[in-house]
């Protein structure tokens, strides 16, 4: 995997390049970058910083995100599929018609995110934080919301989801034995 400095694939990007498959972006800087319709497939953005980033309709799929700042970006269409985005901040982001498909989102904070019309099946959200979160017509068959916080979150459709005791229910209750 080679490494790419977050200046460069900026410039590159700019230049109207958009496939970045494989690249190493560890610990990138992309603050408030636009890099909407890039391709960073199989990309390592381990502990990366993107807040107010615009990633709409970005690829990245089976990308490295572990504790990743997300916090704000635009991500409206982007695909996730198989991502890791674990312990990753996504507060506030616009998930809407994302494909977040088989991603690994344990413990990943996305309160207040919006996942209208999301693909969340088969998603790892143990442990997430998904207060405040809109789920209107997102897809959670088969997602793992073991421990998840869904504390005042609206609109979303359990069905298929696992849950366990210790998830939290919107209205702040959990499930009883």
């Amino acid at each position: 995997m080679e490494t790419i400095a977050a200046k460069t694939l900026i410039t590159r990007y700019n230049q109207g390049e958009r496939n970045f498959e494989n690249y190493n972006l560890e610990q990138a800087d992309f603050f408030e970058a636009m890099l909407a319709n890039i391709n960073l497939a199989k990309c390592c953005l381990n502990r990366a910083y993107l807040p107010y980033a615009n990633l709409r309709q970005a690829d990245l799929s089976n990308t490295q995100l572990e504790n990743a700042e997300l916090s704000d970006t635009q991500l409206h269409q982007a695909n996730f599929t198989d991502a890791n985005l674990e312990q990753a901040s996504l507060l506030r982001a616009d998930l809407s018609l994302a494909n977040l498909g088989g991603a690994n989102l344990s413990g990943a904070n996305l309160s207040g995110a919006n996942l209208v019309n999301a693909n969340l099946s088969n998603a790892d959200l143990s442990n997430a934080d998904l207060s405040r979160v809109n789920l209107r017509q997102a897809n959670l068959k088969g997602a793992n919301l073991s421990g998840a916080n869904l504390a005042r979150s609206t609109d979303l459709d359990l069905t298929g989801a696992i849950v366990d005791a210790f998830t939290i229910y919107p209205d702040g209750h959990r499930q009883s034995d």
